[in-house]
């Protein structure tokens, strides 16, 4: 089986590169995704909609242009393990979506997605045998109309310096960051090198 140019085995090399180890999810969002650029007309130009942050991301960010860092790529989380691409200009595309019904004819593949057995327990290799011989069989595809203006918008806006860490954000009405708002996860340690 091939994904793109190259043979499971190439390909599973690289997830494992680019994922940190060979997540099922990222390559079963490899196939979702090899899917969907076939789907589309040749020479399209087109941007990504990912409909969760697990995997899905990665895949779309080894297979195609589209990232989150240059805005190609948006993620909208509704928790359905699915993506779309769709032409940037006409909104225009292909949504691939894994077929829960048809996950459930290979235990093994079914097991892991559906989180049935602790992983520890489930057969990660039998899993992605699975994947690998039945992971086109168990994706859904529509064509899609994505409404481009009712996207969220990704524009970045304006810069301010916060006035109470002084260090550069988004602007706002409050003339602080959110972190100095408290919206943070981040706290700095005592006795840090210092700032620049």
């Amino acid at each position: 089986m091939f994904i793109g140019s190259e043979n499971f085995e190439e390909f599973l090399q690289r997830v494992k590169k680019f994922h940190g180890g060979p997540a099922g999810g990222v390559i079963l969002g490899c196939l979702m995704v090899d899917m969907a650029k076939g789907l589309l007309p040749e020479g399209t130009l087109f941007d990504a909609i990912c409909e969760t942050d697990k995997c899905l991301p990665d895949a779309i960010q080894m297979m195609t242009p589209c990232t989150i860092g240059n805005g190609w790529m948006r993620i909208i989380n509704s928790g359905r393990f699915s993506i779309a691409l769709y032409d940037k200009r006409t909104g225009s595309g292909v949504r691939v979506y894994v077929n829960p019904n048809k996950v459930k004819q290979y235990k093994d593949m079914n097991d892991w997605f559906f989180s049935l057995l602790p992983k520890e327990e489930q057969n990660r290799e039998r899993m992605l045998a699975d994947i690998r011989d039945y992971g086109r069989e168990v994706l859904g595809v529509e064509y899609v109309s994505v409404d481009i203006a009712a996207l969220p918008n990704k524009e970045i806006g304006e810069y301010m310096i916060c006035q109470k860490c002084a260090e550069s954000c988004l602007s706002n009405v409050l003339g602080v960051c959110l972190t100095c708002q408290g919206e943070t996860y981040i706290t700095p340690k005592i006795g840090n090198a210092g700032s620049a």
